[in-house]
């Protein structure tokens, strides 16, 4: 499959496809240029890495690649509806733990250039599935009719097939004007990967997204962040504005002490100035009742920070780090599960690593 960018300098109007039926005027997204993938030498469309890393990683990785967390579409339009239909690739519509809108669905926010900075994006609709195929919802209806900037997020533990924008027969579709800033770069485990919030816009890379106004790369492969060095070579192909490496909740307390420096130094190597931000283990919410599940973070949390101070002391500059202790909160309402972030959850971990990512920006 070929991927179509848009035109970098220049907002373009597109023209679709007319269902005789409804009047709506459907457009394939990837016309539209597909925000948050690293790279474009992939074998599927909607894929996080490119196709030679089939050979690289370990094929849970691999999956995991194909899911298309973190990827979104950014238009404008002035139609006063806006509806989707999209396919997808497996029949795992939801997870035991995570309803099929963050698994399978579809998330459209609104720009607004006359909110504040932390809030220019406002939530207008979700697309929740209800099959592999033939999925066609309507996100919003009963728009002004002026033209509005929108990002559209892709699901997060599935992947899709294809996706199409739906407008009103009147309205007009155009490229939203290209990003100024270079992505943000986010490697980690099933918390960046999504796990396990309401809707594709709640995980905190997103969130912190739409903060900064700052393209975002996901990639977030659950259970399997382990520091690999194929991983880390594969991230110095990319040109971020930075990187942010939250794996420890994959990785034992010696895999931290191991991993941590050969990881970051790969890195360093490759891109002498970029910022690298390191980010603690959470503290697992029963960690004021069950020690062994204040020891499993600290453990790795002390290892991380011998692993930074050692790295500083050896001259590498541009090194920043993020404590836990405050991530999900201190009062045990973040997560679903003790470990994977509710909405909430995901909220605070954007309050907590936003701010230090901005004064990067």
């Amino acid at each position: 499959m070929i991927l179509v960018r848009p035109v970098c300098n220049a907002v373009q109007n597109l023209h679709g496809i007319v269902d005789p039926e409804s009047g709506i005027h459907w457009y394939d997204i990837r016309a539209l240029g597909i925000e948050g993938q690293g790279w474009t030498d992939v074998d599927r469309t909607y894929a996080r890495l490119p196709a030679r890393a089939e050979a690289l990683v370990r094929p849970a990785v691999w999956e995991l690649a194909q899911h298309s967390a973190g990827l979104c579409v950014r238009f404008l339009t002035d139609s006063t509806a806006i509806d989707v239909r999209w396919t997808l690739s497996t029949d795992q519509l939801a997870t035991a733990d995570m309803p099929a809108s963050g698994v399978s669905g579809i998330d459209l926010y609104i720009k607004d250039q006359e909110r504040p900075q932390h809030a220019l994006y406002h939530w207008t609709g979700t697309g929740v599935p209800d099959n592999i195929s033939d999925n066609e919802k309507q996100l919003v209806s009963g728009l002004s009719g002026e033209q509005h900037e929108f990002i559209m997020y892709l699901p997060l533990y599935n992947g899709v097939e294809s996706v199409e924008i739906g407008i009103t027969p009147a309205a007009t579709l155009a490229t939203a004007p290209p990003r100024t800033t270079k992505p943000i770069v986010i490697y980690g485990t099933s918390i960046v990967h999504g796990g396990c919030c309401s809707r594709p816009g709640m995980t905190y890379p997103a969130i912190i997204g739409r903060r900064l106004d700052a393209p975002v790369i996901n990639l977030g492969f659950s259970g399997n962040a382990q520091a690999e060095p194929e991983l880390a070579n594969l991230l110095t192909e990319l040109d971020p504005s930075m990187f942010v490496l939250d794996y420890c909740p994959n990785v034992t307390s010696q895999g931290v002490r191991e991993r941590t420096e050969p990881f970051v130094t790969t890195i360093r190597q490759a891109h002498p100035e970029t910022p690298i931000v390191i980010v603690e283990n959470i503290v697992y919410q029963k960690h004021l009742y069950v020690d062994a599940d204040r020891l499993s973070g600290s453990d790795k949390n002390d290892e991380l920070r011998a692993a930074y101070e050692r790295l500083r002391a050896s001259g590498m500059r541009g090194l920043l780090y993020v404590p836990g202790d405050q991530l999900l909160g201190d009062d045990g309402e973040g997560t679903v599960d003790g470990v994977h972030p509710t909405d909430l959850g995901f909220m605070r971990m954007a309050q907590t690593i936003g701010p230090v990512l901005e004064s990067l920006l």
